[in-house]
């Protein structure tokens, strides 16, 4: 007994004189890599891997067609119905045409029908139709519907849309009084007023230049805040001329060290959340509409102002014209200004911008500033990971398949992807290659031959991809990783995600999920790890919706 008792004591001895040997010197960060190192291959060892060989397809090189990719302006609720014949339809951007806090115009435009208008002695109404800036503008620069009337969150989108030559009369600049900023933890601004003094703008970027802050900001192709706080960020580095060298190069500078960049403001107050952002962009209406905010959180005003301005568009008619003007008239009145405020706008009426007008076609050459510099030199690397079990079997197959073709050609030629696809076992049908004409051939025929059958092992999968990143890495260590994962939800065989959660946390690698038929719930769980986005695909505008996910994360 006291024998076996010694042997285990020595053997126990040993055994940390050699785990602590072998880990002398090394970082704990060092050590926590090595550790998810031997437990990816440990888990990549025990499932059951396949190579295809890649198939190739026909690609279409054609420009992206925005108005194919749009879905029915029926998709877009009405807030607001029109009450005669003659009416103007209005699209209004979505913090005032939804409802609740964010539905001021809604009750003022049912007021005004309600108010029996005429227009040389024939009843009048307007139909509101609630519908984000970005998205409205390309609808009506695309040519696929164009109302009467748009009233965007800022004058950017109506410049926007001036330059892409449809008519937009500005009716009033200003319907509702808002502003955008950059909403900061309490204690970072506590920290930064000690330091530098007062916080503004400028001081933020150069502190987000420097890597002392941390922040992330909404998409400027999608997002009226995005936009804004783009051209504020290459304003400050030349405000004379935003697409200078001086300009590019400081955005450039800046953007290397912006660790998040949000499809929407919903998954940006996600992120915020979860503690790994000192500040983000918001609009001043909805921080005051929102407690948690309000209580840890400083606002802080850039850009320009959001003060929602109406457009009159195309070659209206006299009549609906008139309309537009009555209408824009009668949102003036007191009475409706004091409702607003009570629904949190019309605050910080001091705060005067000066950033100055800026053209239509510099706001889109910044766009393509963003899209072609927001990497920072970092190209990325993404595997697709799509389920082909039994219960994506008919539809679901084939709108994933229809979905990934067609918004194939969001990504960027300087990204490398691969595709696996997973049921019962995996398979690896694309290594991860720079998207060339020769690699985007290959995905489209891979993707074009997936078929369905068997059982759904989701995070067999999503070891698999994180497998051939990691390799991919150890080739190519500066490139940032993304896996895109195309799903039902559902898991019935293979790893769960306890057991693979802790390597997701540790290699950071965003997961963005694309539901189809899907349990949502279970792949926003996935995406929630590492802040990414999920996609509710079961829509007519599932390829709209991956072209702007391609067109931010790619």
């Amino acid at each position: 007994m006291i024998t076996g008792i010694f042997l285990v004591l020595v053997f126990s001895v040993v055994y940390l004189g050699v785990n602590l040997s072998t880990n002398w010197g090394k970082s704990d960060q060092q050590v926590a890599t090595e550790d998810a190192s031997k437990r990816l291959n440990k888990l990549y060892g025990n499932i059951e891997v396949t190579t295809e060989t890649p198939v190739k397809g026909r690609i279409d090189l054609d420009p992206v067609d925005v108005a194919a990719s749009l879905p029915d302006i029926s998709k877009f609720a009405i807030t607001a119905d029109s009450t005669t014949a003659d009416y103007a339809e209005i699209f209004s951007s979505t913090e005032k045409a939804g409802t609740g806090d964010d539905g001021w115009l809604t009750d003022v435009a049912k007021e005004f029908n309600k108010a029996k208008m005429t227009v040389n002695g024939v009843p009048v109404s307007v139909k509101l139709r609630n519908i984000a800036s970005g998205t409205a503008a390309d609808y009506i620069r695309s040519g696929k519907y164009v109302p009467d009337a748009f009233t965007p969150s800022n004058q950017m989108w109506g410049e926007m849309v001036k330059a892409s030559g449809v008519n937009a009369q500005l009716i009033t600049e200003r319907l509702v009084g808002n502003v955008p900023g950059i909403v900061i933890s309490k204690a970072k601004h506590d920290a930064f007023v000690k330091k530098y003094g007062e916080v503004n703008v400028k001081s933020l970027i150069e502190a987000i230049a420097s890597g002392e802050f941390s922040m992330g900001y909404t998409d400027p192709f999608a997002s009226s805040t995005g936009l804004n706080f783009l051209v504020t960020t290459l304003q400050s580095f030349d405000s004379a001329n935003l697409l200078s060298d001086k300009a590019i190069q400081g955005f450039e500078s800046f953007q290397a060290n912006v660790p998040f960049i949000a499809s929407t403001t919903l998954q940006m107050r996600e992120a915020a959340k979860s503690g790994a952002l000192d500040g983000f962009v918001l609009e001043y209406q909805t921080y005051v509409n929102t407690a948690e905010l309000r209580g840890a959180y400083v606002f802080t005003p850039f850009g320009a102002r959001h003060d929602s301005p109406l457009y009159a568009l195309g070659n209206v008619s006299a009549t609906k014209l008139e309309i537009i003007k009555k209408f824009a008239e009668f949102a003036s009145q007191a009475k409706y200004q004091a409702a607003a405020k009570d629904k949190g706008f019309n605050g910080l009426e001091d705060y005067q911008s000066k950033l100055g007008k800026v053209e239509g076609s510099v706001l889109a050459a910044a766009q393509k500033v963003w899209k072609e510099k927001k990497n920072s030199g970092k190209p990325i690397a993404a595997v697709f990971v799509a389920d082909v079990s039994g219960s994506m079997a008919g539809e679901p197959l084939n709108r994933l398949k229809e979905s990934l073709i067609k918004g194939q050609k969001y990504l960027g030629r300087e990204n490398s992807i691969g595709l696996v696809s997973y049921s019962s076992k995996v398979a690896i049908n694309l290594p991860i290659g720079k998207y060339d004409t020769n690699q985007q051939s290959l995905f489209v025929g891979t993707v074009d031959s997936l078929r369905a059958g068997g059982n759904t092992a989701t995070f067999n999968g999503v070891i698999a991809a994180i497998k051939l990143l990691q390799d991919h890495m150890a080739v190519n260590p500066n490139v940032k990783p993304l896996i895109f994962l195309l799903s039902d939800g559902e898991t019935n065989v293979g790893l769960q995600l306890k057991e693979v959660q802790g390597l997701i946390e540790h290699y950071k690698i965003p997961i963005y999920t694309i539901g189809y038929n899907a349990d949502i719930k279970a792949l926003q769980s996935i995406s929630s790890i590492n802040e990414a986005a999920s996609i509710n695909a079961d829509t007519d505008d599932v390829v709209y919706k991956l072209g702007n996910l391609f067109n931010v994360q790619m």
